[in-house]
Parts: structure tokens; C-alpha cells; sequence
């Protein structure tokens, strides 16, 4: 269980600077920021690159199973940064998403 939990914080980190770069980033060629908001959310893009090595499963598995959890995290935070509520269909994918995520990575296998 320990372990469970040591991957979903990496995944929850992972996800928070890669949509947190992405954001920073948008912010500043979309959004009229200033250029040093795009470096910033760069380098923060790179920590998230980092962040994904921690994890104990494959590459190929990690980045497909943080698809789904990535889904959850970039509508919410579209809703809280951002104001655009999620709809109850928004939900329902991010659940089937996650939950999809959850198998792929702690199914047991032999």
C-alpha cells in the first residue's frame, strides 16, 4: 500500500508541473504574459520529466496510465485556474480515465 501511495504522489507532482509549464507557457504566447512566465513554465516542464522517472513501473505503462490521471488534473485545473466548471459528463470521463489508469497499474500480474 505504501508503495500505492509513493506512486500517486509522484503522479499528482508529475502532473502539477507539467500542466502547471503548459499553463505558464499559454500564459505568456496566448495570453500576453510576460516572456519570462514561458521559461519558467519550460523549466517546470522539465521538472515534470523528472518527476515521472520516480516511478517503478515501465515507461510505456507510466506515461500511458498518467494519461488518465493527467485528464482529472487538467479539468480541474481549468476549473480552478481558469473558472470553466466541469460538467457532469467532464466527470464521468475523468472517473472512467483515472479508473483505467488504476488498472493498468496495479492490476496484479504475474
Amino acid at each position: 500500500m505504501k508503495e500505492i501511495i509513493r506512486s500517486l504522489l509522484n503522479f499528482f507532482w508529475a502532473g502539477v508541473f507539467e500542466i502547471g509549464g503548459g499553463y505558464l507557457i499559454w500564459q505568456s504566447l496566448r495570453e500576453g504574459k510576460p516572456w519570462w512566465w514561458g521559461l519558467l513554465g519550460g523549466l517546470t516542464l522539465a521538472l515534470y520529466g523528472v518527476v515521472a522517472t520516480f516511478q517503478t513501473a515501465d515507461f510505456g505503462r507510466v506515461y500511458a496510465a498518467y494519461g488518465g490521471i493527467f485528464i482529472g488534473m487538467a479539468m480541474i485545473w481549468g476549473w480552478k485556474m481558469d473558472g470553466i466548471a466541469p460538467d457532469r459528463y467532464d466527470w464521468i470521463g475523468a472517473a472512467i480515465a483515472f479508473l483505467g489508469a488504476l488498472i493498468m497499474l496495479y492490476a496484479p500480474r504475474s
